[in-house]
């Protein structure tokens, strides 16, 4: 079947065995150059879903520019299996393909998975049921939070763990795994998120989520087991290239309010008191300080480490240090000292050590000097004689004879 209705400038094979939103979950494999690895995935997938997932589930191949045999090879699974349907995008680009795709869906639950299964398939069903309980909106698994457990290089590792850094510090993000190539979000709150999405390439993942997080959405993470595929096709250099690139867009955006993010869930609600809970005093500005630190230092050997393939030495450190100098101190303006806005920004720039909190104008309280336990008329020395009676008012106080309370002429 060959149709170019359902999802614009793309070609779509297959006879799905669900009818038109029968669909509860809607599984994307995006692929591009991959005819080796797609047969193997697909049937593993189809395997796991048919014996242990309890949901009704429809799995799309998403072919997004490919040059070999993969679009061939999709065909034929999507006229081999059941619920298969193989969607051919011209334009390469994951996150491109994942818009297209998950803008058009009819099911409940939109999720995407790397072809090549790196992750531990056993996770899908926690995954999801966050999702269509209503408990979350976006799910995601994650390779750094605890109980994860993960097999790959430690150049990978080292990269993986200073971008999500990177990302805590420059755009105040908490979940913990951005890149892991294994998320679900419900189609309601996809279709309200996804035409604020810009990127075509790797970043898409990174933006959604900032996106979700801004707009209120819970987003629920699920530890995963992960074996790194040795073969994968991602180019580190560029891939790290193009999402500094795409963090500074993104930041810059929310930061001047061209990106309007709406609010699509309540926020929680605040603590006893009525009040937010924030960092303490000196303390939580230390603690905050020293983060930012870390996560600059970090970044600064990314960043160095990617230039070094193109600049020379002394260029790259020089660029390294301008970079992560500049962020520090926006950072650490907004994070660690609460300071919003340009007014004095340029002079925070040339001057990080300047940068301080000071007191706001309403917050502030008058205090006079006291002498003896009584307080000191300003620029003059206290009158001693007068102990007992109120400034400027020399034996102005007098006794009420019926209740023996000093009283003020007046009253």
């Amino acid at each position: 079947m060959h149709t170019t209705e359902a999802i614009p400038r793309t070609r779509l094979a297959g006879q799905p065995g669900l009818a038109p939103g029968q669909a509860q979950v809607e599984i994307v494999i995006p692929v591009r150059d991959e005819e080796r690895d797609l047969g193997p995935g697909i049937r593993r997938l189809r395997e796991y879903l048919t014996g242990h997932f309890p949901f009704a589930v429809l799995v799309t191949i998403a072919d997004n520019g490919s040059t070999d045999g993969t679009w061939a090879r999709a065909l034929n699974l999507a006229d081999e299996f059941a619920a298969v349907r193989a969607v051919r995008i011209e334009r390469p680009g994951r996150g491109g393909a994942l818009r297209s795709i998950w803008s058009h869906s009819e099911a409940d639950v939109c999720a995407y998975m790397d072809v090549d299964l790196s992750t531990d398939l056993n996770a899908l069903l926690p995954l999801v049921a966050p999702l269509l309980s209503g408990h979350s909106e976006v799910a995601i698994g994650t390779r750094l939070a605890r109980g994860a457990r993960v097999v790959r290089g430690p150049r990978r590792e080292t990269i993986s763990r200073c971008y999500n850094l990177l990302l805590h510090a420059s755009l105040g993000t908490r979940f913990s795994d951005a890149q892991c190539g294994f998320k679900a979000i419900r189609a309601d709150a996809a279709r309200a998120l996804l035409p604020l999405t810009a990127d075509t390439g790797w970043f898409f993942d990174t933006e959604l989520l900032v996106l979700a997080e801004r707009a209120g959405l819970r987003i629920h993470e699920v530890p995963v087991d992960w074996i790194d595929d040795a073969d994968s096709r991602v180019k580190v250099i560029p891939t790290a290239a193009a999402d500094l690139r795409g963090i500074a867009r993104l930041g810059t955006g929310l930061a001047r309010g061209t990106i309007a993010v709406p609010a699509l869930r309540s926020p929680q609600p605040p603590p006893r008191g009525g009040h937010p809970r924030r960092p303490g005093g000196l303390a939580g500005q230390l603690a905050r300080f020293l983060l930012v630190g870390v996560t600059s230092t970090a970044a600064y050997v990314l960043l160095y480490l990617l230039l070094r393939g193109f600049l020379a030495a002394q260029a790259a450190n020089a660029v390294s240090l301008l970079l992560t100098a500049a962020a520090n101190t926006f950072v650490n303006r907004r994070v660690t000292f609460g300071i919003r806005g340009r007014r004095h920004a340029a002079r925070h720039l040339a001057r990080p050590d300047r940068v301080r909190r000071r007191p706001r104008p309403h917050l502030r309280r008058a205090r006079r000097p006291v002498r003896d336990g009584f307080p000191a008329r300003p620029g003059g020395r206290t009158d001693r004689s007068r102990r007992g009676q109120p400034h400027g008012h020399p034996g102005a106080v007098r006794a009420l004879p019926e209740l023996g309370v000093p009283r003020r002429p007046g009253w």
